[in-house]
């Protein structure tokens, strides 16, 4: 059975591996959205800069944690983290699943959605999904949801948490150290895709958004480490 979750539902994860696709619909105007993932402490920040795995850090040093990368679905894009919930270290209590946008707004980002699947069972149906709508669309950055510990297991919530001022931004209230030169990291390529004719959007809400926290896929990549400036977000 698949869950439609609601902002701020939660439902429990019965697998021990999962997947996180973020999808959205391509168009003319459309920016590039980015998935990525915080792995947060007791104390809600990250332990190190490593704990960010992101586009010019693709993989966590663990192993537990990484980014798939952007695929063609249908109509639609998707990009992807997967993560070894059995193996996350128990320090870590939550991962955090969030979506960036390359320097335009999330109101030109039509029918974002993340689903989360079973990772051992390619088959099978979405365990849960969430539409994520921003609620400005002045957002360039959004917490989708997490992957939390409770008890024993696992369970994912759902957010939809947006920031105006970009992945930096949000990395930075998590204790990211971010280097603001231009030398070093460069970001990998992505594929190209062939443009998609325009989606319409939806109506967005006018409340002020929240500003503080609150199946075929290529094999991983080998271990990237950051500099020791810490990461970098250079332009495309």
């Amino acid at each position: 059975m698949t869950h439609a979750m609601q902002k701020g539902s939660n439902v429990p994860l019965e697998a021990t591996t999962v997947r996180a696709v973020l999808r959205w619909t391509p168009g003319q105007g459309v920016p590039d959205v980015d998935a990525s993932a915080l792995l947060l402490g007791p104390d809600g920040r990250v332990r190190s800069d490593e704990d960010f795995v992101f586009y010019n850090q693709p993989r966590h040093p663990s192993g537990k944690v990484w980014r798939l990368g952007k695929k063609r679905v249908a109509e639609s894009l998707t990009d992807t983290i997967q993560t070894d919930l059995s193996g996350v270290e128990p320090s870590v209590g939550r991962v955090l699943l969030v979506a960036s946008a390359d320097g335009v707004t999330f109101a030109h980002v039509h029918s974002l959605r993340i689903l989360l699947y079973d990772a051992g069972a390619p088959d099978a149906e979405p365990v849960a999904y969430f539409d994520v709508r921003p609620t400005t669309g002045e957002e360039t950055a959004l917490i989708c949801g997490e992957l939390y510990r409770r008890g024993d297991g696992w369970k994912f919530r759902a957010l939809g948490e947006g920031y105006s001022n970009g992945l930096r931004g949000l990395a930075t209230d998590f204790g990211i150290s971010v280097d603001e030169s231009e030398a070093g990291v460069t970001r990998h390529p992505e594929p190209s895709f062939p443009p998609a004719q325009p989606a319409y959007g939806y109506p967005q809400p006018t409340t002020a958004p929240a500003t503080a926290p609150s199946y075929g896929y290529p094999q991983p990549t080998p271990d990237f480490r950051l500099p020791p400036q810490g990461p970098q977000f250079l332009p495309r």
